[in-house]
């Protein structure tokens, strides 16, 4: 309360302040008038005649009724000059104690002017932009918690049951097993994580080498055939041989990240087809798989931190490779686009061929 009390007497000194120097000038543009009609007296310019009595009346009650006025005038012009003010720092202290919610709007004769709507325009654009912030650090925050803690509980609670001692050993394998599991996928939660974090603070790729592009995709899929064999899940890699200068190991994760995302949202028995194509100095490699439609909502979310289409997040995954995905091809000055209708989903990203 002291502080707001405070904030209101300096915006109170303020207007003050204003109306202050609104009424200075009209003290001085009285007194400029009064001192041009005694100099217009003495100099003989102006005769008074035997009116003198009643004209020095009248310029007192003149004099009297300036003043009120432009009392009352000097205080409305302040508090109207300052208004836009008070609103702005209003505004912003809203901002700074979390109201992310707040807006700024001067009223029709202020908004009238360019500079009032332009600043009306950038404050309320820069509010919104960081209600949208604080709405994915909010999300990042509940997801991070969520994904971390389903792994140890699911590890505390089987080595519980292992503690217990009275299992056969088909059982104390099958606990041990999902421990390790379990820790495993913590560990790749943790370095998905640092990966990101590195990633997001590069503002350039170091590294750069020519190296077969094409390569490099397939042996991604190599190596991740542990996982699409489970699902009888057969590739179509049917592409010329392509070479590029990147940052081959960045980029390695993108392929990965990309084929791994399509095997997960892939169905039992499914095609999975990867193709590469060149025009001109750009490259794009489009990674295609058949299942569930991703909803036109969530395809601008999908690669933000800790984001799942599954919000039940019962569906393996951290929602951090894509996030990875997107930062890796930003820095190599490219785009990434994806399209999802009638049960197929396509990655595509396009890139120049040397950064």
């Amino acid at each position: 309360m002291k502080s707001t009390r405070k904030e209101r007497i300096t915006r109170i000194k303020l207007t003050l302040f204003f109306s202050g120097i609104v009424f200075a000038i009209i003290i001085i543009s009285l007194a400029v008038v009064f001192g041009i009609v005694a100099i217009l007296i003495h100099a003989g310019a102006l005769e008074l005649g035997d009116n003198l009595p009643s004209i020095k009346q009248n310029v007192i009650s003149a004099a009297v009724i300036s003043l009120v006025l432009g009392l009352i005038t000097s205080f409305s012009t302040g508090s109207f000059s300052t208004s836009p003010f008070n609103k702005v720092v209003n505004a912003m202290d809203s901002l700074a104690s979390g109201d992310y919610k707040v807006r700024i709007n001067f009223g029709t004769l202020f908004s009238k002017t360019k500079i009032a709507k332009n600043f009306e325009n950038s404050f309320n654009s820069m509010a919104s932009e960081l209600q949208k912030t604080e709405m994915l650090r909010s999300d990042f925050v509940n997801n991070f918690s969520h994904e971390f803690k389903t792994p140890i509980v699911s590890i505390a609670g089987f080595a519980k049951l292992l503690k217990r001692g009275d299992l056969t050993p088909e059982q104390q394998k099958e606990y041990i097993d999902i421990i390790e599991e379990e820790s495993l996928r913590l560990s790749y939660m943790a370095t998905n994580v640092l990966n990101l974090t590195k990633i997001e603070n590069q503002v350039m790729v170091g590294d750069i080498d020519e190296y077969n592009l094409s390569e490099q995709i397939r042996h991604s899929v190599l190596l991740l055939e542990n996982k699409w064999s489970k699902k009888n899940i057969e590739f179509i890699i049917d592409f010329d041989e392509y070479t590029v200068n990147a940052n081959e190991e960045m980029l390695k994760q993108v392929w990965i990240n990309l084929i791994d995302n399509a095997i997960k949202f892939s169905p039992q028995n499914e095609k999975i087809e990867i193709d590469i194509k060149k025009r001109g100095q750009i490259i794009s490699v489009s990674v295609i798989n058949k299942g569930e439609t991703i909803p036109e909502e969530k395809l601008s979310l999908i690669f933000n931190k800790f984001y799942q289409g599954d919000e039940s997040h019962a569906s393996e995954g951290n929602g951090i490779g894509l996030a990875i995905v997107k930062h890796v091809v930003t820095l190599h000055n490219g785009e990434i686009a994806v399209k999802s209708q009638n049960g197929t989903t396509e990655f595509k990203i396009s890139m120049p061929i040397g950064i």
